[in-house]
């Protein structure tokens, strides 16, 4: 026995001083064939090796963030368990060898058989560690942890976001929930950064991640958002008011086609020409390049020959789930979710489209400048009504999560880097900085005078579309937000007279304080 723990140091003393268990098992493997070296202290030889293999990890983490020591350790546990456990089945394992060889009729030589035994230890830690594994990430996870910093900067759900900050919280780890916006383009360039958490987290972060994000006239593209979920929350948001985005560009090309009858090539100018003005976005810009883009199998334009179902992950269904749990109005976010979610209603399309096929989108002429200057009026409006819609949730968010969000901050972070930066955000963060009592961009002087001025033509586009069966649900919802904002006085009084009929849920008066009931049947 002394003999074979011999060995077993043979083995851990090599690796130690050269580093490297491949060396040592190598040199193993040449001794056994080149000397009558017996085959149960080479074994023990490889055991040594495994278990010595791990001062690279010991050194690796010496000095490293405490995920990095959980590693090293986890690597130790492992190596140790499973050299204690095949030390102590020795015999055992080289009688198993020796029995598989001759039943698979394999090379029975000792340098087959070390070779056998080295897969043999590591299969049997993995074995040993699968029962553990939960106890040694429990212990593990109160090891090394003061001040350590975990950053998620994936489209993770804000509420488990809240939900890890706390349990980090509680093991002395600083738990980031960053927003990440740009895409490719953003990962070559530098992205818009959105980070949430601890503030004393951001600050130690803040040089790296100026460094990396995009700028925006020499502006750093991040901000520290809050607490907890704040930075995800943010992000949510901001890809909710994308989806709504997308979706009204996505309708005022449908309309561009198949009222209009505008070739690809027509719509790309036409796209190209809006950019240089005020509706200059990231969006519209790669529309003029798609609507450009020839298939090189077919030679007509590519986004013709792309199957019209729209795909989602998630992120504008939680924003528009989010604003119908805090009660605020987002109807062109929403409308853009459920666009995408007809999308996939592919097959009943196709049936419903025989079914309807008198049903076209034929008409009158149309006075085509004329229409398309009411298009771009009706998408900048929309545009701006989104926008209000995603400002809108973020200001409630902030009240009911206690995050401080700045809208002008957000506004400025929006400008480069990410999907929905464009140029009238440069507007939008002044505003904001400027009327920081303003709850609404509908409100804003220099956008009410934008909004009363599109009015005609925008309600020109929806009557024409709805005139010739095009639907543009993220234009007209646009409208009716609009339109139910500026109203005074809506048709709600009689929802709240009808809830009293049928409920006796009561309502209240204009004249009078409290709560009233009346005998609707009598």
């Amino acid at each position: 026995m002394w003999s074979t723990l011999a060995f077993l140091g043979v083995g851990l003393v090599i690796t130690l001083l050269a580093q490297s268990s491949t060396v040592s098992t190598a040199l193993i493997l040449s001794l056994s064939a080149t000397t009558d070296l017996p085959i149960i202290s080479a074994a023990a030889a490889i055991i040594g090796a495994n278990i010595g293999s791990t001062i690279t990890a010991i050194y690796g983490a010496m000095g490293a963030t405490a995920n990095a020591k959980r590693a090293a350790s986890a690597h130790i546990l492992f190596n140790v368990t499973a050299g204690i456990v095949s030390f102590a089945l020795l015999p055992f394992l080289v009688q198993f060898l020796d029995i598989f060889i001759e039943f698979f009729k394999m090379d029975s030589s000792d340098a087959t058989k070390l070779a056998l035994f080295h897969t043999l230890f590591n299969v049997l830690g993995v074995l040993l560690m699968i029962p553990l594994a939960k106890y040694i990430a429990q212990f593990l996870e109160k090891c090394f942890t003061k001040d350590d910093i975990l950053i998620d900067g994936g489209n993770s759900f804000f509420e488990d976001t809240r939900r890890r900050s706390r349990e980090m919280e509680a093991l002395g780890v600083h738990f980031v929930g960053m927003g990440v916006s740009g895409g490719e383009e953003g990962a070559l360039h530098g992205p818009s950064l959105m980070p949430g958490g601890a503030r004393e987290a951001y600050d130690a972060l803040a040089p790296i991640l100026k460094a990396v994000s995009a700028k925006a006239e020499g502006e750093a593209c991040v901000d520290y958002m809050g607490a907890d979920g704040a930075g995800h929350y943010v992000k949510m948001v901001h890809n909710g008011i994308e989806y709504a985005d997308m979706q009204m560009i996505a309708d005022t090309y449908f309309v561009m086609k198949n009222v209009l009858g505008m070739t690809a090539e027509e719509m790309a100018d036409t796209w190209e020409m809006w950019n240089k003005g005020e509706l200059s976005s990231y969006l519209v810009e790669i529309t003029a390049r798609i609507l450009r883009k020839a298939d090189e199998m077919t030679g007509k334009p590519l986004v013709d020959v792309i199957l019209d179902v729209a795909k989602q992950k998630g992120t504008g269904r939680w924003t528009s789930m989010s604003a119908l749990a805090l009660g605020v109005p987002a109807p062109t976010i929403t409308e853009a979710v459920f666009a995408r979610t007809m999308s996939s209603q592919k097959e009943e399309r196709l049936v419903l489209s025989e079914r309807y096929r008198d049903l076209a989108f034929e008409g009158t002429e149309v006075d085509r400048p004329a229409v398309l200057e009411d298009l771009r009026q009706a998408l900048y409006a929309s545009k701006i009504c989104a926008y209000a819609q995603g400002f809108n949730l973020l200001e409630e968010a902030g009240k009911v999560y206690g995050w401080d969000l700045q809208m002008g901050r957000i506004a400025k972070i929006w400008r480069s880097g990410c999907i929905i930066r464009a140029r009238f955000l440069d507007t939008v963060s002044e505003i904001f900085e400027k009327e920081s009592s303003m709850t609404n961009l509908l409100a804003s002087g220099y956008f009410s005078q934008i909004l009363y001025g599109a009015r005609a033509g925008w309600g020109r586009i929806i009557s024409l579309a709805a005139e010739r069966g095009a639907a543009v649900p993220a234009l007209s919802s646009a409208l009716a937000y609009f339109d139910s904002y500026r109203t005074a006085r809506g048709s709600a009084n009689l929802l709240q007279a009808q809830r009293d009929c049928f409920g006796a849920h009561t309502y209240e008066r204009i004249d009078k304080e409290g709560a009233f009931h009346t005998d609707w049947m009598n």
